[in-house]
């Protein structure tokens, strides 16, 4: 039971120029007053609308852009959160939201760079429509897509997604290139201006999108070692290197790859964010592929995916000469995902731990994560200078936050 707790804080853990010139410029808010520049709503009014990738197995999305709200209609909706755990099966869930369902775009900033969300494992597209509507009010088109995942005791399909995820992802920009080049999108997104943002999970899958391949040589090495030193992670290798033959044969490949594996990065990815990001699936030979910017968050009381085995080793190994390690002090998994109060399931089911910190308040953290991708993305899909002087050392002055980066 023990095992299982621990895994599910994995899984669990891991949402006329005339007329434009009269759209009302929503409150300049951020969760708390003391929300920093970037973490406060951006001038865009946020349109939603879901999605779904025919092609192949069907993939849903949702997709969120600067919208117009020329009748100052409230932005409140909620997300339908598809539930993906064994233990919860049957139950239903939303997510309250702030957001204008299939609102007109907004065209005043178009085109729009174009960010993907990859949830964590087991974990609905709607559960991080908190960061996607921040995004989009400061002009990004956000597609957040639903990986075909169930999660049950033993864990025992996690291997899958290592496989499966970089794909979908392919997938994903595939459907919006076809889209924004036939037409069929009414919403203005720039397809040369693209990034990756992912949280667990979701974080290996955006480091995979940046060309960081995997090396389970490497990795049994790392976990030989975690298990001599009596590290209480060491569990997590358990949820990959057994299913290493099955991981290839799922890859198409005839036998196991002695060290590097093939690269499944796309080139279209300029830039990437994993939020306690799997990078032990790498080791330090495989993500020294990685060259675009990179801006790697994480929690120091991680056990989900420890420090070490994500957030600093992304750091302090990928080859980017943009990088950027946001670390919060004594933060644990969950704070990347939704706070309680828009997820009230977890809650009620008695996870209050899923969806709230023990340290951090969670607006706090929020504003603070909010802050920081915002700018790191509008510096380097938008080249905003202002922007990219908010990620600068003497720029970084936030209780419990460590900073480090190289060219900044």
């Amino acid at each position: 039971m023990k095992m299982f707790t621990r895994a599910f804080m994995l899984v669990c853990l891991l949402a006329g120029i005339t007329a434009q010139a009269q759209e009302p410029v929503p409150a300049a808010v951020g969760n708390r007053p003391d929300a920093p520049t970037y973490g406060v709503r951006g001038m865009f009014p946020v349109g939603t609308r879901d999605l779904v990738v025919a092609d192949g197995a069907p993939l849903d999305l949702t997709l969120r852009y600067p919208a117009l709200n020329t009748d100052s209609v409230d932005e409140a909706i909620q997300y339908p959160c598809v539930i993906k755990l064994d233990m919860l099966a049957g139950m239903s869930a939303a997510i309250s939201g702030r957001a204008l369902a299939d609102a007109t775009p907004d065209t005043t900033g178009a085109p729009y760079p174009l960010v993907v969300i990859s949830p964590g494992f087991g974990v609905g597209r709607s559960a991080y429509a908190w960061l996607a509507e921040h995004l989009a009010s400061h002009g990004f088109a956000v597609i957040a897509l639903e990986h075909a995942e169930r999660v049950d005791e033993s864990l025992s399909t996690f291997w899958r997604g290592a496989i499966v995820r970089p794909n979908d992802i392919s997938a994903v920009l595939d459907y919006a290139e076809a889209q924004t080049v036939n037409g069929a999108w009414t919403e203005p997104i720039d397809m040369s201006q693209i990034a990756v943002v992912g949280h667990s999970y979701g974080g290996y899958t955006a480091l995979a999108m940046a060309g960081a391949t995997l090396n389970l040589s490497e990795m049994t090495t790392f976990c030989d070692a975690a298990e001599a030193a009596g590290d209480p992670s060491v569990w997590l290798c358990g949820l990959i290197l057994p299913y290493a033959s099955d991981m290839a044969t799922l890859a198409g490949l005839d036998a196991i790859p002695d060290g590097l594996w093939d690269s499944w990065g796309d080139a279209r990815v300029d830039a990437i964010v994993p939020m306690a990001g799997d990078a032990y699936f790498f080791g330090e030979s495989g993500l020294a592929n990685v060259t675009v910017p990179v801006m790697a968050l994480g929690g120091t009381a991680d056990t989900g995916t420890p420090c070490a085995w994500g957030t600093e080793m992304t750091y302090n190994h990928v080859a980017s000469a943009h990088r950027v390690r946001v670390g919060f002090e004594n933060a644990e998994h969950m704070i990347f995902g939704t706070a309680c109060d828009d997820f009230p399931l977890f809650a009620e089911v008695g996870f209050y731990a899923f969806c709230s910190d023990t340290v951090w308040d969670m607006d706090r953290a929020h504003d603070l994560i909010s802050h920081f991708t915002t700018a790191f993305l509008l510096a380097e899909l938008n080249d905003d200078r202002e922007a990219a002087a908010a990620l600068t050392p003497d720029a970084v002055r936030f209780a419990g936050v460590t900073y480090d980066t190289e060219g900044y």
